[in-house]
């Protein structure tokens, strides 16, 4: 193969790893946002769970003071049974105990459910408190991950455009504008294989004389197409060519 394809083809390959590792650092504020956002998802199920259980507190104080009262009153009522002096004072003093009683268990029952549904809550902010401690210690990791990652795209961008200096030194100037040019024109890829008769990133169909030229590899052929550089690959010993 002629040295000025070996050494575009080399550029290319170096070309493709500088951007992936381009797209790979520029990925990484999303990924990092999606670790926060798992995060604040989980900090907000937990501060849900505990202003629920204040919610819960708050409206148990309530009634229990409701319930105070009643029971104040209750209390009175059955003082003052002891004084009354007349059969009809009685029976009426009965029927406030009597209401005064049942609004007594009106409350109970009400502080029991509310003393349930705490318990429930009090074991969702334990679920809770335990699933952003996992999130925080997975959150941890994967930025730690996501650092060295980030440091070895870096070393990897800088090696190669070491690398690149080295093989765009051995190019012709002229060999080099033509792979710059395609390579601004065509996304970044100037060079393809061509295969079966076809370039194979465009796909159009070579004329079988390009094609014969290309499968020499002795000189700079562009796809008349694409106008990527192309280059052919032998087939192994024993395979059809």
């Amino acid at each position: 193969m002629h040295a000025d394809l070996e050494h575009l083809i080399r550029l290319q390959k170096l070309d493709t790893a500088a951007e992936e590792a381009r797209r790979a650092i520029s990925a990484l504020p999303e990924r990092l946002g999606a670790i926060d956002a798992q995060l604040t998802s989980a900090r907000a199920e937990l501060a849900d769970a505990k202003s629920r259980l204040a919610e819960n507190q708050e409206r148990r104080r309530a009634i229990e003071k409701d319930l105070s009262v009643v029971q104040t009153r209750l209390s009175r009522f059955k003082d003052q049974l002891m004084e009354v002096k007349t059969n009809r004072e009685y029976q009426a003093m009965l029927k406030e105990i009597e209401t005064a009683q049942h609004e007594v268990q009106g409350f109970e029952e009400k502080i029991l459910e509310r003393m349930l549904e705490a318990d429930e809550l009090t074991a969702a902010i334990k679920a809770a408190e335990g699933r952003l401690a996992t999130a925080e210690r997975t959150a941890a990791a994967e930025r730690q991950a996501l650092e060295a990652q980030r440091v070895a795209m870096e070393t990897q961008l800088d090696d190669t455009a070491r690398a690149r200096q080295d093989v765009v030194a051995q190019l012709p100037a002229t060999t080099l504008e033509i792979f710059e040019q395609v390579s601004r024109t065509r996304k970044g890829v100037a060079v393809a294989e061509a295969r079966d008769g076809h370039c194979v990133v465009c796909h159009v169909r070579l004329r079988p004389q390009v094609f014969s030229e290309v499968r020499r590899n002795d000189r700079v052929i562009q796809c008349e197409s694409c106008q990527r550089i192309l280059y052919y690959v032998p087939p192994a010993a024993g395979a059809s060519a």
